[in-house]
């Protein structure tokens, strides 16, 4: 069942001090149009240059999630992306006036209430969501940290955090319905650290605006009320601020027996906000925080953008087949006698990797001459079809059909094993082994019937079509 996007209805702002910078920032969201998704616009920078909340502009992830575009940067936007998500709207302009989204309380509550101001309106396109049709697993063994999304109909979240830490203990928590739960259960949770941290973060350029009213934090080391204050007074940040009594700071009270499970919950929605998609699975995550969180939004969304180039290209979805001969009619220019592949049967951008068909006809015109009494397949069009196939690789990194060309440039380490006739089905597995300045690097291999036929390291270079032409 589909749903339809949705946009804030008219603009609202707040106004405040960033987190980790303590810049003072004035923050304004602005309706936007369909499939805009969420931008970050920094208005006090020369042209107003726009962030697309995207993962691939993560740039750093020292305590909160920064986005950047160029010179243009926005620090800790994981609370407004997680407040977008879990009050459903699609499509959102974020205007700053500097470079980091005032703080609020620590929450994402501030944000909620400034969409419930104004409220939200549907629009007339479909929302495009992730549907997770298989598990997607990250680990980092030296974290201990696990993260997996299995399929569901529904965005559901877990969370368990374990910081071995007596006032903290062992904690979880989980949201199984964002309409219903994530204003009053989760949007409250505010950001904590622990008391060991907190002059080590300051001189290291963190928290800058952290103060006893934006943030939990929690007590892990022994000193007094005065030498908690002078530590305190280092920072700015004065007030008569006592160890407490029961493990947080000033004996703060909890908004939720389990407020820090809760954040961390929090966060990951945000962070996965960057996927740019709206998913619909059921993710699992063991002790969580941005770095990892950014590393699976990552993977999740290679699978994404597959899923965009199959949708686009591929109409009829058919078994045990990603692109067919008509869908490769869309994405390559080549056509009879030179068009070399038939089908494409495995596609994995994440791990770079491809696999098409070429079926071998007697029928095809270079058998008349290659050679008459003993048709071969020449070897330089196994090399050929296997370019193609790499080129179809492309369009998960950004190369549209439409505007560009990939030209063949270079060929290393070829080798042929074994002849290729008519009535053999070529199947070839490229993997890409880099790309980057528009020219890719691709490995080749080509089987008969599971036999290794033939081997290379091929190159081709990107280019606009005009300038090929």
């Amino acid at each position: 069942m589909t749903t339809k996007q949705k946009t804030i209805a008219t603009a609202v702002s707040m106004d405040g001090v960033g987190l980790h910078t303590g810049s003072t920032t004035s923050m304004t969201f602005r309706p936007a149009a369909e499939n805009t998704g969420y931008r970050f616009i920094r208005t006090d920078l020369a042209g107003s240059p726009e962030i697309p909340a995207l993962v691939d502009n993560v740039v750093d992830i020292s305590r909160g999630t920064t986005i950047a575009v160029g010179d243009a940067r926005v620090h800790t936007v994981e609370h407004v992306l997680a407040a977008m998500v879990g009050m459903g709207v699609d499509n959102c302009l974020i205007e700053l006036s500097n470079n980091e989204p005032p703080v609020g309380d620590g929450s994402a509550l501030p944000y909620v209430e400034m969409i419930q101001r104004v409220g939200i309106s549907e629009q007339k396109h479909d929302r495009e969501e992730l549907v997770i049709d298989a598990p997607i697993r990250y680990v980092d063994e030296a974290r201990g940290t696990e993260i997996v999304a299995l399929p569901n109909d529904k965005y559901r979240v877990t969370v368990m955090v374990d910081y071995k830490n007596p006032a903290l203990g062992s904690q979880h928590t989980g949201i199984f319905d964002l309409e219903s739960e994530f204003v009053t259960e989760f949007a409250p949770a505010r950001t904590f650290c622990f008391l060991h941290e907190v002059e080590a973060l300051y001189s290291q350029g963190l928290i800058q605006g952290g103060n006893l009213d934006n943030a939990i934090v929690i007590v892990d080391k022994e000193m007094s009320d005065e030498e908690l204050r002078e530590t305190l007074r280092r920072m700015g940040i004065n007030g008569n601020a006592v160890m407490g009594t029961n493990g947080i700071l000033n004996n703060q009270a909890l908004r939720f027996k389990n407020e820090p499970a809760r954040h961390k919950l929090l966060d990951m929605i945000g962070d996965l906000a960057l996927i740019g998609a709206p998913l619909r699975a059921q993710v699992l995550a063991a002790r969580p925080g941005h770095s990892s969180n950014i590393e699976f939004a990552r993977k999740v969304r290679r699978l994404f953008e597959k899923q965009q180039t199959v949708r686009r290209y591929q109409k009829s979805p058919t078994e045990g087949v990603v692109f067919d001969i008509n869908a490769i009619l869309k994405m390559l220019p080549h056509r009879y006698p030179f068009l070399m592949v038939d089908r494409i049967t495995d596609y994995d951008p994440d791990a770079n990797r491809i696999v098409g068909i070429k079926n071998v006809t007697f029928n095809e015109p270079q058998f008349t001459g290659h050679f008459p009494d003993r048709p071969i397949f020449p070897g330089v069009l196994i090399m050929e079809a296997m370019a193609q196939t790499g080129c179809l690789l492309l369009m998960s990194k950004g190369v549209d059909p439409e505007s560009k060309l990939v030209l063949f440039t270079g060929m290393n380490n070829v080798k042929f094993r074994k002849e290729v006739i008519p009535g053999d089905q070529l199947v070839m597995e490229l993997t890409m082994t880099q790309f980057r300045f528009n020219i890719c690097h691709l490995v080749g291999k080509a089987f008969v019937g599971g036999q290794l036929v033939a081997s290379a390291e091929l190159s081709a270079a990107v280019v606009n079509r005009e300038v090929a032409t």
